[in-house]
């Protein structure tokens, strides 16, 4: 993670330098995690960078936001603009883009009514999240933190203090020596990772989980789904135990900031032959295929980001 190379924020309508980009202590979203915010890629195509899945994420921030009561004060065009913008205006073609929507300061009672919306978009270069592990496999645990359920809290929405639980969970892995965390549900079941979904290969067919399971609905998920689907896999999406994935031929991890990482080991038991199996190879060539704009069935996927007319000192 590289913030040194981030030199403008956009917060509130505006780009600002990055030392001016500053949230007073006593915002509520400070105290209570009252915010909702996206992780979103911009990468390197032939023909420029290009914001992959814009919309989508865009639709899930909105909603994220309606989950807690939150309306944000910008149009989902506004905001795809602001995320050109604030990559142009940074120099990057490839980088991660974190949108923020979060209470502002106004008062510390629980219920945030007083308190205004407000929204920020930083952009930085940020590798693969799990690292290494993207082409090795990664080795993970499963975990002693359960993943909350929709009767707890939304478990749809991105919302900040929801991480915690995530927090807990991969801050247990990696003092264990595991590259991830795998969270189960209430009942037992898979729900996730820290920060990823998880996809088995059994018996020639792809298996995931769904809403019920706890999850958080992936939008890189959605694009194995779609693309699997089109290279005339089956894919099943129903709950899944944990001998389910300790009988898989495979699995991986995908998400913004992981992408695709195969699973080759669980709590020191190989899954398969403990090493990066044929399909989890497949996926994850099409999808850097699909993110550098060199497959053209996904091309609307890809946001080209245009270059800001606005200028700063």
């Amino acid at each position: 993670m590289a913030f040194e190379h981030t030199r403008w924020v956009w917060m509130n309508g505006k780009c600002v330098p990055w030392a001016e980009a500053t949230v007073h202590v006593s915002a509520h979203a400070l105290h209570y995690g009252s915010g909702v915010f996206e992780g979103i890629r911009c990468y390197q195509t032939s023909e420029g960078p290009a914001v992959f899945r814009l919309d989508a994420h865009l639709e899930r921030f909105d909603a994220s936001a309606h989950a807690y009561q939150m309306v944000i004060p910008y149009s989902k065009s506004d905001l795809a603009q602001a995320i050109c913008e604030t990559i142009a205006q940074n120099g990057f073609t490839d980088c991660y883009v974190r949108p923020i929507s979060y209470r502002g300061s106004s008062s510390l009672n629980l219920h945030p009514r007083s308190c205004p919306v407000e929204v920020s978009i930083l952009v930085w270069p940020w590798g693969k999240y799990l690292g290494e592990a993207t082409e090795r496999g990664a080795r993970i645990t499963i975990s002693r933190w359960q993943k909350f359920s929709s009767q707890m809290m939304p478990t749809t929405a991105k919302a900040c203090g929801q991480y915690l639980n995530s927090i807990l969970a991969a801050q247990e892995a990696s003092d264990r020596g595991f590259d991830e965390a795998l969270l189960l549900n209430i009942d037992g079941e898979l729900a996730e990772g820290s920060g990823e979904n998880i996809f088995l290969v059994r018996d020639g067919k792809l298996l995931t989980n769904g809403h019920s399971d706890s999850i958080l609905l992936g939008i890189t998920r959605d694009c194995v789904i779609r693309i699997a689907s089109d290279l005339g896999w089956k894919v099943e999406t129903s709950s899944l135990s944990l001998k389910d994935l300790m009988d898989s031929d495979e699995a991986f991890f995908t998400g913004t900031a992981a992408e695709v990482v195969p699973i080759t080991e669980v709590d020191g038991q190989r899954i398969g032959d403990g090493q990066p199996g044929p399909c989890t190879r497949t996926i994850q060539r099409i999808f850097s295929d699909v993110t550098a704009g060199r497959d053209s069935r996904y091309r609307a996927w890809l946001h080209p980001v245009a270059a800001s007319r606005r200028t700063y000192a």
